[in-house]
């Protein structure tokens, strides 16, 4: 039971260190990198929000109704989609304020996750609430935050400011125009960074519906006829040119598994022509899927942009709540996931090129130690991904870092990534990050296997130089 008089107050050592002397150097290393800009070199805030820079609707649209980490833990307390607003933009006052009243009734859903951090942080830090939500206080703080909202250092580019990002990724489709990019990058009074990344994955799963039309789009915006597997390979790399040459560094991968096991051309060929008939088997489909992956490293080695690889998540799990609503609902759940052999035939063939950063990520733990850091701890290509979606939460990071750290220490990890489409969770989500890796280090120096000055240099370098270097920022 929440308690009613108790004040919104996020302690100032949460998540540092249980121990009264490991925190003591905990808070000195998190004091250095506090403040320290923001590097997001993964995430899915849409770049129009910065383009249009218009006030924030109202509090239900910017901190629920988007954010699945959110609405899934709703869902799972009872309440259904279609009272969280689902597909209705933009919601109604009316509608607004109940999703808010929902929230804040719902509100020891949340206890003991993230998602409760970062909004008890956003709620603090960024919009000065001091109540704890509840059913009682629900109108109020929805309304203080509505103030907010009407006022100009609310406005999306302020707070892009405000919340000190460096350098803001989006993920993008192939054939998007980038127009909220280019118009970003013209426009004189706009200094912050913000760079696509090229995601492909839809146009690397032939059994999937709308394949041949997507790729028959590929060939328009490319200009270059994808009739045939030739030239299909000449439009993804033509695209990936584009998106270069328009800022990206990265490209992003997110299929069922990671094998990456090249076919000879003859056969990619073959596949190529029976999808496009729109006869293509489950085992076609996948293997030349599994090709491509190899194709598109083979691509960065050439090109020079990362590449980002994610599996193991069954997509749109609860088939009635897709079809109702659609992707990105809260119901994309994990699978078992598996490395080592997955990757050899591209690691064999790219592992050692000097072009090629290989950032991987999981949602399954178990390869952490496994198989994800023995990797990163030999190729020098390749880097461990931060903990995302199901595994940014502070006891998974702390695993995270033990797992890893051992077997390929600091510097072969990625630094930290947002993976968010909730523009105010990103500040809360890094600082999040940013205690826990304090709190890590803070126990080497107690341990006397780090010296504080080394301990410092590593925790800045983990919010600043690593990102850069990784991403190739």
């Amino acid at each position: 039971m929440i308690d009613l008089h108790q004040p919104l107050a996020p302690h100032p050592d949460r998540l540092l260190h249980v121990d009264p002397a490991v925190r003591a150097i905990a808070r000195e290393l998190y004091r250095h990198v506090a403040g320290a800009p923001i590097i997001s070199p993964h995430g899915h805030v849409d770049p129009k929000l910065l383009v249009e820079n218009q006030p924030f609707s109202d509090p239900a649209t910017l901190l629920v109704t988007r954010d699945h980490y959110v609405t899934r833990l709703l869902h799972a307390a009872g309440v259904q989609l279609d009272r969280l607003g689902a597909g209705q933009d933009p919601l109604p006052e009316s509608v607004a304020r109940s999703i808010w009243r929902l929230l804040c009734e719902h509100w020891g859903a949340f206890a003991g996750t993230p998602v409760r951090y970062w909004l008890e942080s956003e709620l603090f830090d960024i919009f000065g609430v001091r109540e704890q939500p509840t059913v009682a206080s629900a109108d109020s703080i929805y309304d203080e935050i509505v103030g907010c909202l009407a006022r100009a250092e609310f406005l999306p580019r302020a707070l892009f400011d405000k919340f000190g990002i460096e350098v803001l990724a989006t993920t993008d489709d192939p054939c998007d125009d980038l127009s909220a990019h280019r118009a970003l990058a013209a426009d004189a009074s706009w200094h912050g960074r913000v760079i696509p990344t090229f995601r492909p994955d839809r146009y690397l799963e032939p059994a999937e519906s709308g394949w041949r039309a997507a790729v028959d789009r590929l060939a328009d915006v490319a200009g270059v006829d994808t009739g045939d597997y030739d030239g299909y390979l000449l439009a993804l790399e033509t695209r990936r040119a584009f998106f270069r040459e328009h800022g990206a560094t990265a490209t992003d991968h997110s299929h069922t598994d990671v094998r990456a096991e090249p076919i000879d051309d003859s056969e990619a060929r073959r596949i190529y022509r029976t999808a496009r008939e729109q006869a293509v088997t489950a085992s076609e489909a996948a293997a030349f899927r599994r090709h491509m992956i190899f194709q598109m490293a083979r691509m960065s080695t050439e090109d020079g942009l990362v590449m980002t690889l994610h599996p193991g998540i069954s997509r749109n799990h609860h088939r009635p709540t897709y079809l109702r609503h659609g992707p990105d609902t809260g119901h994309d759940i994990p699978v078992r996931a598996e490395f080592t052999l997955a990757l050899r035939p591209l690691l064999e063939a790219f592992g050692t090129h000097p072009n090629l950063h290989l950032v991987l990520f999981t949602v399954d733990e178990t390869t952490f130690s496994r198989e994800i850091g023995p990797l990163a701890g030999f190729y020098p290509s390749v880097y461990a991904g931060a903990p995302w979606w199901f595994l940014d939460a502070p006891d998974a990071i702390r695993r995270y870092r033990a797992a890893i750290t051992e077997t390929a220490g600091f510097n072969r990890t990625s630094g930290f990534i947002d993976d968010t489409r909730a523009f105010c969770s990103i500040p809360a989500r890094h600082d999040m990050s940013r205690r826990l890796d304090a709190g890590y280090l803070a126990g080497l120096v107690a341990e006397h296997r780090l010296g504080i000055d080394e301990a410092t240099t590593i925790a800045t370098d983990m919010v600043g130089a690593l990102p850069r270097r990784v991403f190739k920022l």
